[in-house]
């Protein structure tokens, strides 16, 4: 049976609610190289336990591609305060659901709110150490960057101003009860840095060892699809 689903606007934001009417509902962000739609076999899963799913595409993904509105760290919080306003009008209980960029864009613009779960695939909450890192990976130094303003790396432009907020704004602290699936071979962010924020924010960690980053093999996408499942499921707090 094909789930039932709205597609509208929020200002200029494309939006998908997926599933039958609830008082419930998970906010689905994506990742780099998503989209809304692909919030889908999520949907289906967090209906199983009664819970609308709300999706959108991030800056410069899915509808929004050629927009001149770039995926970065500033229109990623003004659209997630848009989305924020709607849901918790909408829905009188909020979850999120939040993947690699889209995770440490929630990081930031949710840092003072309240949901009822979360769960972060593959978070990005340390960007002061990946961009250290892609420094070390593309040989480009602060001074560099200082004083060119951006440097195109096959990642990602590096930009001075974005390095400087991240710099300025680390996360600190997180108080929603949080699940996080972590790939044991992320090249992004060390199993360290992930225990770091699951000290700071009393998280529950599962490592799958032999996964990457994006969890694209077979095996990768049963593993998510089953974590996705048990931690819907469970009650927390």
């Amino acid at each position: 049976m094909r789930m039932k689903t709205e597609k509208f606007y929020i200002g200029n934001i494309p939006v998908i609610v997926w599933g039958e009417q609830s008082e419930k509902v998970y906010l689905y962000v994506h990742g780099k190289m998503s989209r809304k739609e692909d919030a889908a076999e999520f949907a289906k899963i967090a209906e199983n336990s009664g819970w609308q799913t709300v999706s959108f595409d991030l800056p410069a993904h899915g509808e929004r591609k050629r927009e001149a509105y770039s995926c970065n760290i500033w229109n990623g919080i003004s659209d997630l305060r848009q989305l924020e306003s709607y849901i918790f009008s909408a829905w009188s209980r909020v979850s999120l659901f939040a993947c690699s960029i889209g995770a440490y864009f929630c990081l930031h613009a949710y840092e003072g709110r309240a949901f009822e779960k979360c769960l972060f695939l593959s978070p990005i909450v340390d960007m002061e150490y990946l961009i250290q890192n892609m420094f070390s990976w593309f040989h480009v130094t602060e001074d560099m960057l200082r004083s060119r303003g951006e440097i195109f790396t096959p990642i990602e432009t590096l930009s001075w101003d974005y390095y400087q907020y991240v710099k300025q704004n680390p996360i600190v602290r997180w108080n929603s009860p949080t699940h996080i699936l972590y790939g044991g071979r992320d090249a992004l962010q060390s199993l360290e840095v992930i225990k770091a924020f699951v000290a700071l924010s009393y998280s529950k960690l599962t490592v799958s060892p032999d996964s990457e980053h994006a969890f694209m093999e077979d095996a990768d996408k049963v593993t998510v699809k089953k974590w996705m499942a048990e931690c819907t499921r469970q009650k927390d707090g």
